[in-house]
């Protein structure tokens, strides 16, 4: 028998005669769940970048310093430095003006959060010729002082610090120290004078502080959590208690201010156009005294 000849089994493509693939598809309910919670962290991260943004610069919604001193004291001083920092470099840039009258008082001028020291010089030199040393200086982020920018907490050092160079290095007795405010610093005079009964007098003119309301309105702060603005700046509730006599200064011919009238006694309030400097020098020796 002739032999059979082998069947040819077809060869199949496999990319012709394979089933064809399924491709898997994903929800879009899920996609959609993915972008939102992407959206969700890119707002979150981006809201805590903003309050921190603003809790590093919310300074600048009360304080506006300069670095720039253009004037100098007309006459006799020397230009102090004081406060040194860890690494002994002194942070502290100031005038020593003195007086050539034999047991004078000394006067720690705290001047406000805006400009320099050189915008507070005709306080100072009032000061000075009603027979009065002074001691004007630059808190740090002002004028020539170190630092980067002010914050309540390193003005009220910057204070705390003017007030230990008078005592240690011009060995000033504390009961001859008579710390003068004006501005954002009868803020920090209020708190000087609260840490140390010593001091016998305290002088506020035009005194600001108590920010809070004032910061509620910039438009800065509506955005974040009020709870992050820490530059309040204390002065009506302290001066309230404080028992240092004081002279509550007042640019104004009217009523004293409200917060005067509440302030503690004893005190003294004087209402006066700030040109008028004969009239606050006699205010000034009458006050001191009184002491």
């Amino acid at each position: 028998m002739p032999k059979s000849k082998p069947r040819l089994q077809p060869r199949l493509n496999p990319q012709r005669d394979s089933p064809p693939e399924m491709i898997e598809l994903v929800d879009p309910t899920w996609i959609l769940k993915a972008l939102g919670i992407m959206l969700a962290v890119g707002i979150l991260c981006a809201y805590i970048t903003l309050c921190a943004i603003f809790h590093y610069h919310q300074w600048q919604l009360v304080l506006h310093p300069s670095r720039t001193v253009a004037t100098s004291p007309s006459v006799p001083y020397n230009e102090i430095h004081f406060a040194p920092d860890d690494t002994g470099q002194p942070q502290l840039d100031g005038w020593w003006i003195p007086t050539d009258a034999p047991l004078a008082r000394t006067v720690l001028l705290l001047h406000s959060g805006d400009g320099s020291m050189a915008d507070a010089l005709p306080d100072a030199l009032t000061l000075h010729d009603a027979q009065l040393n002074v001691l004007l200086f630059d808190y740090r982020g002002y004028g020539h002082s170190g630092g980067q920018h002010p914050t309540q907490a390193t003005m009220q050092q910057d204070a705390a610090d003017a007030l230990t160079y008078l005592t240690t290095l011009r060995a000033i007795p504390l009961d001859h120290v008579v710390v003068y405010g004006t501005g954002v610093g009868g803020s920090l005079a209020v708190q000087l004078c609260s840490g140390h009964q010593s001091i016998p007098a305290l002088i506020l003119n035009a005194p600001d502080g108590d920010f809070d309301t004032r910061a509620r309105v910039d438009v800065r702060a509506r955005i974040v959590p009020f709870l992050l603005f820490t530059q309040h700046f204390p002065l009506a509730a302290p001066l309230q208690t404080l028992a240092t006599p004081k002279l509550l200064i007042s640019p104004t011919n009217g009523a004293a201010p409200v917060i005067f009238q509440q302030a503690a006694n004893p005190k003294m309030t004087l209402e006066l156009p700030p040109t008028n400097t004969t009239a606050l020098r006699e205010a000034l020796h009458r006050f001191l005294d009184s002491l």
